[in-house]
């Protein structure tokens, strides 16, 4: 495979067949060629369970200790006092019916949704858009709750939602790489956490089978899996 000159560079500062530590493998991510905007960190666990079947699914949510270095816009479908409590809190949208026909109309101009229970009658009218785009609210994941102060926060304080894909393998965004060596390693320690914690029952023998993270225009480095506190 060809690589670019900055790719190149970058690969020549590591053995990419050799596993480090989460401190290590962050340094050299963010010690490699600077771009011109800040990239996104993201993380990638391989994991050993099959998607088919019910008690091997991994879908949650985690709060990055760091944040996400990215401002969240939030929707929330609610009435009355409590579309007033969701305003209160930060919310960028909030709606019932008229939200409704908005998402119908195609403005999905946000990136988290959360509904209060008596709503959720007027969210499933727009779930065949809202579902393939990840938006969809679930109680699983705390964005179909009465707290809507706290789901806003959540959203707009670093919350970041994950699912298993049909090949096992769960990724994110976790961070930017202007946040530095500690704050991203903070979050890579939590978000496998997370993963680790939600381990499905129906999982056998090694749960993760490999990790990886990288910047949006880096290489891919792999985490020792032996070295994690987690």
């Amino acid at each position: 495979m060809a690589y670019g000159k900055r790719l190149r560079k970058t690969y020549e500062g590591f053995d990419r067949n050799k596993e480090y530590s989460v401190e290590d493998a962050v340094k050299i991510l963010l010690d490699s060629g600077k771009t011109k905007f800040d990239e996104t960190i993201d993380i990638s666990l391989n994991l050993n369970i099959d998607t088919r079947h019910a008690d091997q699914q991994v879908r949650s949510a985690v709060s990055l200790p760091a944040g996400t270095g990215k401002s969240l816009r939030v929707a929330v479908f609610a009435k009355d006092a409590k579309a007033e409590e969701a305003k209160s809190a930060g919310a960028d949208i909030v709606g019932a019916e008229d939200l409704m026909e908005k998402v119908q109309a195609g403005n999905l101009d946000f990136d988290r949704c959360i509904a209060t229970p008596d709503m959720m009658g007027v969210v499933g009218r727009v779930g065949k858009i809202l579902g393939p785009k990840n938006l969809m609210p679930n109680p699983k994941l705390g964005t179909v709750t009465v707290d809507v102060t706290d789901a806003v926060k959540a959203a707009k304080g670093g919350e970041v939602q994950y699912r298993a894909e049909k090949t096992g393998i769960v990724h994110a965004g976790i961070g930017k790489v202007s946040m530095g060596n500690d704050k991203v390693a903070q979050n890579v320690n939590a978000f496998i956490k997370s993963v680790k914690d939600n381990r499905p029952s129906g999982a056998k023998g090694v749960f993760v089978k490999k990790i990886s993270i990288s910047s949006t225009m880096g290489p891919g480095i792999s985490i020792d899996l032996a070295s994690l506190e987690v």
